[in-house]
């Protein structure tokens, strides 16, 4: 044990490495023979690697091919099943067309003898006579109206989005005397309302467009107007003169308009004299129509 260990101690670092060297040489010589001993395995090795990666890619496309086909079926199938609704919704559609075409009048213009028949009861014989003859008695038709409809001033009257029922004439004009409502409900007075700041006063429930409100129940949104218009007017020497005067005019009201306790007939314009009285429905209010002036008897004149 003694000598051994001297031997040991006696190794030079040198002889070490010289040893670790030969030592690394031997394993890697042994490394290349094995190599070259077994090509063969090594590419048959290769080769099996490629079959098996080769057969996970056609097991991945069988799956990508099976999921397709599974998308295809369900397709397939909702298309069948939207097809079918739709079939069943066009039967039932055209069967409700059938019931209906059973239950429908006839058309009483119709040039066929059995609907003319089937309509007013007419035979066979009667629709023959009015064929081959003419009627004694024809219809009258109707001519064209060339009227005004008032749907063009629809567009242009309007106000706080409500349809006005009325237009100002051509000759409507600001007075300049000052008119006045006094209003007395029975014998109570009420506040004098001004009447000379504009050409016309809407009267009316609809407090929305009403120029001056008329709060009874009986009376209509919009039922009637106050107007003033120049008109022509003839004066004591001959002359033809012009002035401005007051009118009322009612607009179909429910429950009419009166003048002096007369009911006035709608869409026509009433003068108005000093001290008329006016009244609305079936209020109790009374209108008295007078002027600042109404001591003097000077005309408006223009």
């Amino acid at each position: 044990m003694s000598s051994v260990r001297i031997k040991k101690e006696r190794r030079s670092p040198e002889r070490r490495r010289r040893r670790s060297r030969s030592r690394s040489r031997s394993r890697s010589r042994e490394r290349i023979r094995i190599k070259k001993e077994k090509p063969d395995d090594s590419h048959r090795n290769g080769h099996h690697g490629k079959r098996e990666s080769h057969d996970h890619s056609s097991h991945r496309r069988d799956d990508a091919g099976q999921s397709r086909d599974r998308h295809r079926s369900r397709n397939d199938d909702h298309q069948r099943v939207k097809q079918e609704r739709v079939k069943q919704e066009r039967e039932y559609n055209d069967e409700a067309r059938r019931r209906d075409r059973k239950h429908r009048p006839q058309n009483p213009f119709s040039n066929s003898d059995q609907d003319r028949q089937d309509w007013g009861g007419q035979n066979d014989s009667g629709a023959s006579q009015d064929s081959e003859g003419e009627n004694p008695n024809p219809a009258p038709k109707d001519q064209p109206n060339f009227g005004v409809s008032g749907k063009l001033a629809e567009d242009t009257n309007t106000f706080r989005g409500v349809v006005i029922k009325y237009n100002e004439p051509p000759e409507a004009r600001i007075p300049k005397r000052r008119w006045r409502f006094y209003v007395f409900k029975g014998e109570e007075t009420l506040p004098v309302l001004h009447l000379h700041r504009q050409s016309a006063y809407l009267l009316g429930r609809d407090r929305k467009i009403a120029d001056m409100p008329i709060d009874h129940p009986s009376c209509s949104k919009q039922h009637a107007v106050f107007q003033y218009r120049l008109v022509d007017y003839q004066k004591e020497d001959g002359t033809i003169g012009r002035r401005i005067r007051p009118y009322i005019i009612d607009l179909e009201s429910a429950n009419g308009t009166f003048l002096n306790n007369k009911k006035i007939e709608p869409k026509r314009y009433y003068e108005l004299q000093e001290k008329d009285v006016i009244k609305f429905g079936f209020s109790t209010r009374e209108y008295v129509l007078l002027h600042a002036n109404s001591k003097d008897t000077d005309d408006d004149m223009d």
